[in-house]
């Protein structure tokens, strides 16, 4: 089993648990578990029950349990649990405000045990007659039910567990001899939050070889249709993917066709008519005679154009900007020098002051932020004054013990609910990097979220706002606010904005960070790592930020840290 694998089962035993009203320090342990698996660059699977005894975090008792999972595919404890708490009753605690305990109480006073049961409490009243579930929650439980209905069936996937799965799909691929070319399109080319399915192109001269090899992919639950071009299939997790082989003179034209997306498709076949050409997969054409197809390049350069990265596509005016080649020059990993947003032992990381610094190293940073959660975030056992100074004294010495790095004091300071901080500004000023977030009241009316944000723009001590509407995909809503005031007053202020890379958060969103680049609100792109393995979450932040057209100058965390010093 992949570790990936390993982990979600423990995550669903530790949500499972937390339903089921266990204590707080077991329902901690299998999530804890679940993430030194994840951290794991080795596979788990392939280690001795001593050797995964050995990894932080893990005893022997879980252990012998991972052991279990790795070598049957479960273990006895989340099997009992299944029965006891099924997916579709476990998946409410998905529903905003409506967490496990909040779930129990249902459970225990309504018999809720699906969507369907959770429905028909709203719709008869009985669920206002619950003591905290007044008209608000109800109304927000029931909006969140509609937005589901619309959805449908289909299942979206975090844009970080599809590149998982894409990586294995096309190292299998790889494989086969005949495959000449070979890239992931559709929305995961494009670099969207979530992704519905995959969708594979590939350059061959034998098409039959190439859908032979991919139907014998180990993964594979369910093969739905299979044919000379297209081989459609359904993952034993449940994702579709769809694989496509055109001959290598036409790979260009099906790249682009089907990465999408369909509104920058219909863009460019309109420019292509207006020239007197026909654009579909196969290629460009003038009166059947082919144009343009091999590669992607040729085709927008045939229509007067340039290149357009695929994260730009989605017709808001990349194309128009091709025209007159006045597209942004897209940030990039190797442009950031530094991570203002990581967390250590001292509050809810993982991973001591040290271990962040010399793994900062390692990836070739110049300077990162220690930015541990104030005392608000109890259960992160937040820091006051006097955990401030005590940790003050942990960073001397890493930064006597670990060159090459710049290790700054900060902190992770919670916006209260009137909009004033967690620690006074007398403490705030004593420290290098300052990132105020919000962390409870998320849904807070549109107004009151607005006036508290911008209270906290306004206060000088802050130099970014973090993840600033609080979303967790597929978890919660992100928190309502007017995006327009708060980007003007963050200008006025020279505040900052964060694009938070954790994979379920990616926030701000491309189209906010388009807004706060057109404004002029400097952004800054952070890990809000809890491990040392966090820090290469990197990418998915700077996935977003090249959605929003963001480019090196508009990132903070671009610069040298004098510079970025001298701007405080």
């Amino acid at each position: 089993m992949e570790n990936e694998e390993i982990a979600k089962i423990l995550d669903e035993t530790a949500e499972m648990l937390d339903v089921a009203g266990e204590n707080f320090f077991r329902v901690r342990a299998y999530r804890n578990a679940a993430r030194a698996i994840r951290d794991q660059a080795a596979p788990v699977a392939n280690l001795t029950l001593e050797q995964i005894d050995e990894i932080p975090k893990i005893g022997a008792d879980l252990a012998q349990k991972i052991k279990t999972i790795a070598e049957t595919g479960d273990f006895p404890l989340h099997h009992q649990l299944i029965s006891k708490f099924p997916p579709e009753l476990i998946e409410l605690t998905d529903l905003p405000g409506l967490g496990p305990k909040r779930l129990k109480l249902l459970i225990d006073r309504l018999h809720i045990h699906d969507r369907s049961d959770l429905e028909r409490a709203i719709k008869s009243g009985k669920l206002r007659e619950i003591r905290g579930f007044g008209p608000v929650m109800e109304q927000h439980l029931s909006e969140a039910l509609q937005r589901r209905h619309e959805a449908g069936s289909s299942r979206r996937i975090l844009y970080a567990e599809a590149a998982r799965i894409a990586a294995q799909l096309t190292t299998f691929l790889r494989k086969c001899a005949a495959v000449r070319e070979l890239e992931v399109a559709g929305s995961f080319r494009r670099k969207r939050e979530t992704i519905g399915d995959l969708d594979i192109v590939a350059a061959a001269a034998d098409s039959a070889a190439v859908m032979k090899h991919f139907t014998a992919f180990s993964a594979i639950g369910q093969v739905s249709a299979s044919g000379e071009t297209k081989t459609t299939v359904v993952l034993k997790s449940g994702l579709q993917v769809d694989l496509r082989v055109v001959p290598p003179k036409s790979f260009g034209a099906a790249l682009a066709y089907f990465t999408g997306s369909k509104p920058h498709n219909v863009h460019l076949r309109r420019i292509a008519q207006t020239r007197g050409l026909l654009l579909n997969e196969y290629g460009l054409f003038r009166d059947g005679a082919v144009v343009a197809g091999k590669s992607e390049q040729e085709i927008y350069h045939a229509l007067g154009l340039a290149w357009v990265a695929p994260e730009l596509r989605e017709d808001r005016g990349e194309i128009e900007a091709a025209a007159i080649g006045k597209l942004p020059t897209l940030i990039e990993r190797a442009d950031l020098r530094g991570d203002l947003h990581t967390h250590s032992k001292y509050t809810d990381g993982r991973a001591s002051i040290e271990e962040m610094a010399r793994k900062a190293v390692d990836n070739g940073l110049e300077y990162f932020a220690v930015t541990d959660h104030s005392r608000r975030v109890a259960m992160a056992h937040g820091l006051d004054r006097k955990g401030l100074r005590e940790q003050a004294k942990e960073i001397e010495q890493v930064r006597k013990r670990v060159s090459g790095i710049a290790v700054l004091r900060g902190i992770e300071v919670d916006i209260l609910e009137d909009g004033s901080l967690d620690l006074a500004d007398e403490t705030l000023g004593d420290l290098d990097w300052v990132v105020a977030s919000a962390h409870y009241k998320l849904d807070q009316k549109p107004g009151e979220m607005t006036r508290r944000l911008i209270r906290a723009i306004r206060n000088r001590k802050v130099d970014v706002i973090g993840h600033p509407s609080g979303r967790l995909l597929g978890h919660r809503d992100p928190s309502r606010f007017d995006l327009d005031e708060i980007l003007r007053v963050a200008r006025e202020e020279g505040c900052a904005l964060e694009i938070n890379s954790q994979p379920d958060r990616l926030d701000l969103n491309d189209t906010a960070a388009l807004a706060a680049k057109r404004i002029g609100v400097k952004m800054v792109i952070s890990t809000d790592a809890h491990s040392v393995g966090d820090f290469d979450l990197i990418e998915y932040g700077i996935n977003q930020a090249r959605r929003g057209w963001l480019e090196k100058s508009d990132v903070l965390n671009t610069r040298h840290l004098k510079d970025l010093r001298a701007r405080r």
